[in-house]
């Protein structure tokens, strides 16, 4: 990963040797003998780490919040969004542009709308009578498809000549303009969703056995259901409201992880932490550098996303049961 991120200061436009990223990373830290401009250490410290910095965070957030969706809905297609909150951050960051409000704002409506789609899904589906694990989906599915309609109708009464263009740019989901002060506002929250997933990550393992066995073995299947989907969903909100809408990568690095590493959810947590922050700084090294417009990171992670799981599902291993 290390190597990874310093190939990654080294990428763009502006070019900087690996050498002279690694010296202006350490002369933050000890004065080293200057052998790059002041041109190169802006761009390496100012836009390229907090950059690089948010892909890696995003993608490890949105890899293990579908990871931790699998489990505790012991559905294999579960993903980030399946209680809404990605239509919810949708819907909060356009009406913020809808009201003209800087990108700051932008990003806090959309992590507020977001965690109160979830706890609109949660109290519908817990107040619902039957199976609660298909209450939740079913709630989230149906108050997802709302705020939906609420994007559209935004996007439908937006100026078209300002307004609209920078919701649909926001859908399609980026990371550029990244600033050290956003991964700060971004890092708290997935702080805190983080914590809970890793620690008590061997009680999902036992939580995917079913209720029965959970209870057996001492373990309120409710409590711990809700824990999980709090704490997925403040690591969603918090990607979705700085990155945008970003796909796929909740649903496939899960399944990829599993082949390498194996369904003990010990490991698997940590590894599509890695996996995932991995995945999403190469795909935003193409995002960035593959031609002279920036492609919108939404757009390749569901080129590679939906070819790649579409191998996952025709393996004759049934690779997304295991």
């Amino acid at each position: 990963m290390g190597l990874i991120i310093l190939i990654s200061l080294s990428l763009g436009r502006y070019q900087v040797s690996i050498i002279n990223v690694f010296r202006i990373l350490i002369n933050e830290i000890v004065p080293l003998q200057e052998t790059w401009s002041s041109e190169m250490a802006s761009v390496v410290l100012n836009i390229r780490v907090p950059r690089i910095l948010l892909a890696v965070l995003v993608g490890s957030c949105l890899s293990v919040a579908g990871v931790s969706y699998q489990g505790v809905f012991q559905n294999p297609m579960a993903s980030p969004d399946l209680l809404g909150a990605t239509s919810g951050a949708a819907f909060g960051a356009a009406l913020a542009i809808l009201l003209g409000g800087s990108s700051m704002m932008i990003s806090m409506s959309a992590f507020i709308f977001s965690l109160l789609t979830v706890l609109i899904v949660y109290f519908i589906g817990k107040k619902a009578s039957g199976n609660s694990v298909m209450n939740l989906i079913l709630s989230g599915i149906m108050i997802g498809s709302l705020f939906t309609a609420g994007t559209s109708l935004i996007k439908l009464v937006a100026d078209p000549t300002n307004q609209l263009p920078s919701i649909t740019y926001w859908l399609m989901g980026s990371l550029s303009g990244a600033k050290n002060k956003e991964v700060v506002f971004v890092a708290l929250p997935m702080l805190l969703g983080l914590t809970p997933l890793i620690l008590m990550r061997y009680k999902i393992n036992i939580l995917t056995l079913g209720d029965d066995v959970s209870k057996s073995l001492g373990i309120n299947p409710d409590h711990m259901r809700l824990i999980v989907i709090v704490a997925s969903t403040m690591i969603t909100a918090a990607s979705v409201s700085i990155s945008g809408m970003i796909g796929w990568v909740g649903l496939v690095i899960p399944h990829l992880t599993r082949k390498i590493i194996g369904n003990n959810y010990q490991y698997l947590i940590p590894g599509n932490l890695i996996i995932g922050g991995g995945f999403m700084l190469i795909v935003d090294n193409i995002s960035r550098n593959l031609l002279s417009v920036e492609i919108p990171i939404g757009i390749l992670t569901a080129f590679i996303g939906a070819p790649f799981f579409a191998y996952l599902i025709l393996r004759k291993e049934g690779a997304i049961h295991d």
